[in-house]
């Protein structure tokens, strides 16, 4: 069973909801986190990237960052900006992109659940950036985005959605890029969370690290409660929750800093993995296909005639055909995650993002990848295994700073 609870929302009163809601900390740096808040003192980018209020020489894991965050939140809520319901509740949560629609349940899944199996993961989380969440959550005491879950459609599941969202929405937000977030409270919390029931297990599709950071909350939290009972919010992690068939996953690229050899070298090794083509497009148009942006050229890099997948559903996946065939024995890149000689283009920055940091230097080369599926996704997750690193970038993002968990009861 799947457990999805109702939560006392931290959350903007609804005049300041435009102000407060912010992207996620983890898709932008600190530059871009820093003119997005510009002097907009009600920005959630204040609480979830306190560093832009430092120095450029700051360092962003310092106890004074954590300090300002939770200064920073404490001032909303002694502001009046952000207020506390006075009892639990379900939202759902509807974003439109353009004729992209997708609507889930927010609400406060099980850290058991995720412990035991029953939210089941796809990707390894690095030390680094869990240590940072965790110090982050515990310093503010609530938990401040929430974890992206996914599970295979359930037809009624999505009724019961669409029948919550017929009234006026407690926020509707549209950001720069015309993207539109709509909330409402749930009128049938009880029955949704019943119906959930109904739901075997969910996957992490977005927030590996949040919520590996909340379960190394939870047990630090739990250590220090002698009067510890498992029913206590810190149990739980705020989960945004959408049906399998409603996300959208877009490309995640690579990008090369220094080549290790000529660029004719490498089209020659090339060439000895992929059928190589000359004058291609920037994007590859179906699964097992790569281009690469080098010297002001695509190349598109074709599956040799008669190649076919490995059965090994890791091994299938495109981003693991590029490390073995290309990244690894040409350019030299070991472990993806570590490597400084490589870094990662979300899809929703398109190509010209890539096409931009070659030419202007900042890159050797680029690769632009097709999209992982949502049902690949599924079946390395079933398998119990872990897919490569940055295998997806889920689009469109949900806004941080319109519901908030806190951890205390």
């Amino acid at each position: 069973m799947a457990i999805m609870n109702p939560f006392r929302a931290l959350r903007p009163r609804p005049e300041h909801a435009q102000a407060v809601a912010s992207v996620p900390y983890d898709v932008i740096n600190t530059a871009e986190a820093r003119a997005l808040a510009g002097d907009n003192p009600h920005s959630f980018l204040r609480v979830i990237r306190s560093e832009i209020e430092f120095g450029g020489d700051v360092d962003p894991y310092s106890d004074a960052v954590y300090q300002r965050a939770a200064e920073n939140l404490a001032k909303l809520v002694d502001g009046g900006v952000l207020t506390r319901d006075a009892g639990p509740a379900l939202f759902i949560y509807r974003i439109e992109m353009g004729d992209h629609v997708q609507t889930g349940l927010f609400g406060a899944a099980s850290l058991d659940e995720y412990e035991n199996g029953l939210i089941k993961k796809h990707e390894n989380t690095r030390p680094q950036k869990e240590d940072d969440r965790t110090r982050h959550m515990l310093a503010l005491g609530v938990q401040p985005g929430p974890v992206i879950l996914t599970y295979r459609a359930v037809p009624e599941l999505s009724t019961r959605f669409d029948a919550e969202c017929r009234g006026e929405a407690l926020y509707d937000v549209n950001t720069e890029t015309g993207v539109r977030h709509r909330i409402w409270r749930a009128e049938d919390a009880a029955g949704l969370s019943a119906a959930f029931e109904a739901v075997p297990c969910m996957y992490v599709a977005d927030g590996h690290h949040r919520i590996a950071s909340a379960a190394r909350c939870r047990a630090q939290l739990r250590e220090k409660n002698p009067r510890h009972s498992g029913e206590e919010p810190y149990n739980f992690v705020l989960a945004a929750v959408f049906p399998d068939d409603a996300l959208r996953i877009l490309p995640y690229n690579r990008i090369i800093k220094r080549l290790p050899l000529s660029a004719e070298a490498l089209l020659e090794g090339l060439a000895r993995a992929f059928e190589v083509v000359q004058d291609a497009g920037p994007v590859p148009e179906r699964k097992g296909r790569f281009h690469l942006y080098l010297g002001g050229s695509w190349y598109g890099l074709l599956p040799k005639t008669g190649e076919t997948l490995p059965d090994d559903p890791v091994e299938a996946l495109d981003v693991r055909i590029l490390h073995r065939k290309a990244l690894e024995p040409l350019l030299g890149i070991g472990d993806e995650r570590t490597d400084t000689n490589i870094d990662f283009v979300g899809g929703i920055r398109g190509t010209d993002e890539l096409e931009r940091l070659v030419d202007g230097g900042d890159a050797a080369c680029a690769f632009s990848m097709f999209a992982t599926s949502i049902s690949e996704l599924l079946d390395v997750a079933d398998r119990n295994v872990i897919m490569a690193p940055k295998s997806t970038w889920f689009e469109p993002k949900l806004r941080s700073g319109l519901l908030i968990h806190p951890l205390d009861a």
